[in-house]
């Protein structure tokens, strides 16, 4: 296949959006519509992207890093003054694969298909068109005898043109250099002002060039996003789409509908996924786990065996086999090693948990290190913050913690210690020693009585 130049339209306004943001970073499915265009071009092995960007420019710059050159286009004059931009960029000897930002449903398998058929046919451009059963609203593709041989756009059609129903997507192959050539002859005649890209094809049949179609098989994938009615339709029709390919990879989902996986979400074989769990961000889900119901998980690493329900898991590592709610809170920084069982209303925030220790009910447990095997009674609580600092509690092996008892950090317990329920802890704990703090009970009796006197 020939070297190809990525160019991703990102430069319009989106005003149906009616947001501060630009168009192209508004989130689907847990990215922004244009990481879902470049991850794609990425796994292509196209390493040379240019993303034209114009309205919220800085906001996408800093966004996009240096995953891709941001070429500006200062004033929006069209599709095709936005192409031009990057001209000065472009190698004659190379393919050009132009992609619209707010195109998120395009496929990786349709791009490599239009790519193959546009080198393989030789064609000075190749456009990448579908057929929907209600066209309107799209340029439709016009063909004669000898093929493709225009495209109008529905406003100039006339009634039997709208009865084509093979649409223009607005992804195209072209040889750079025919790109190039047409696209100095181009001239804003119409009432917008506006150059538009789809012009260059009438300049590259009147010159002689072959221009190619490829229909794409899954009509959805023309869908682009104006408005935040779209965007919704979009990620719906992209949500079904990824669960359908987990469950083919072996993963269980119950009421499919009711579950949603982000696009970054990666999961393992014979996961079951019950209703109504989300599955955020960069999360990876090992084998056989169990998750749900009504588990939201965030950017974490959920590893073979585990069993969560109605949790909250963010930014965190839960072990092999570990057993997580109803209604716990793992935050951000836990890290919880092998068999760790966190039970009914526990919340851990930034704190290790070692191989087999137990925090079962009604505590927190904040900034902490726990060793293996230890209990920690109910209505247990770290004292991590003293209004000025965070401090941390550490806990050796074997530890057993009696309910309702208060650590105020920085604290040490030894391996093997014992801690009376009750107790507030202010000083370190030597191992294998019993910690008591609290009040001698005092017995009133007739008290009852005398207060009633």
């Amino acid at each position: 296949m020939a070297y190809y130049t990525a160019v991703v339209l990102a430069a319009g306004k989106g005003t149906r959006m009616k947001s501060e943001l630009p168009k192209v970073m508004h989130f689907m499915a847990g990215q922004p519509l244009i990481d879902h265009v470049l991850d794609k071009v990425s796994r292509l092995g196209i390493d040379d992207v240019l993303t034209i960007a114009g309205h919220g420019r800085e906001i996408l710059t800093e966004h996009l890093g240096q995953r891709t050159h941001v070429v500006v286009q200062s004033e929006q004059l069209g599709t095709g003054h936005a192409v031009m931009q990057v001209i000065p960029y472009l190698k004659e000897d190379t393919d050009v694969l132009i992609l619209s930002g707010d195109q998120p449903l395009l496929s990786e398998h349709t791009i490599k298909a239009l790519m193959t058929h546009h080198s393989v046919s030789g064609a000075s451009a190749t456009v990448l068109t579908a057929c929907l059963d209600i066209p309107t609203g799209y340029g439709r593709i016009l063909k004669n005898d000898q093929g493709f041989s225009g495209i109008i756009e529905e406003k100039d059609a006339d009634v039997k043109q709208r009865e084509i129903n093979e649409i223009n997507t607005g992804t195209y192959c072209f040889r750079a250099g025919a790109l190039k050539n047409a696209l100095q002859k181009i001239t804003p005649t119409n009432a917008q002002g506006e150059y538009y890209l789809t012009d260059v094809f009438d300049i590259i049949l009147s010159s002689g060039g072959k221009i190619e179609t490829l229909c794409t098989d899954d009509p959805t994938e023309a869908f682009g996003i104006n408005n935040r009615v779209q965007l919704a339709e979009a990620e719906d029709i992209l949500y079904d789409r990824i669960r359908k390919h987990w469950m083919l990879e072996g993963v269980t989902i119950i009421n499919p509908s009711s579950v949603f996986i982000d696009a970054q979400a990666v999961l393992g074989r014979d996961v079951i996924i019950s209703p109504f769990t989300l599955i955020k961000g960069n999360t990876r889900i090992d084998d056989h786990a169990q998750i749900g119901p009504g588990v939201t998980v965030i950017n974490s690493h959920c590893r073979q065996g585990c069993k969560i329900q109605h949790a909250v898991i963010q930014d965190a590592v839960i072990g092999e086999n570990c057993s997580i709610g109803p209604y716990a809170y793992i935050r951000p920084g836990t890290v919880l090693g092998t068999g760790v069982k966190v039970g009914d209303f526990v919340e851990i925030k930034n704190s290790h948990i070692a191989d087999g220790s137990k925090v079962p009910h009604l505590s927190y447990i904040g900034d902490s290190v726990i060793g293996n095997d230890v209990n920690i009674g109910a209505g247990t609580i770290t004292c991590n913050y003293d209004g000025m600092a965070k401090h941390r509690t550490t806990i050796g092996d074997n530890v057993f913690v009696g309910s309702n008892t208060n650590f105020v950090a920085p604290v040490t317990i030894g391996h093997h210690a014992v801690i009376g329920a009750g107790s507030t802890i202010t000083k370190d704990v030597p191992a294998e020693s019993l910690a008591i703090e609290r009040s001698q009970q005092k017995n009133i009796e007739n008290y009852t009585k005398i207060r009633k006197k």
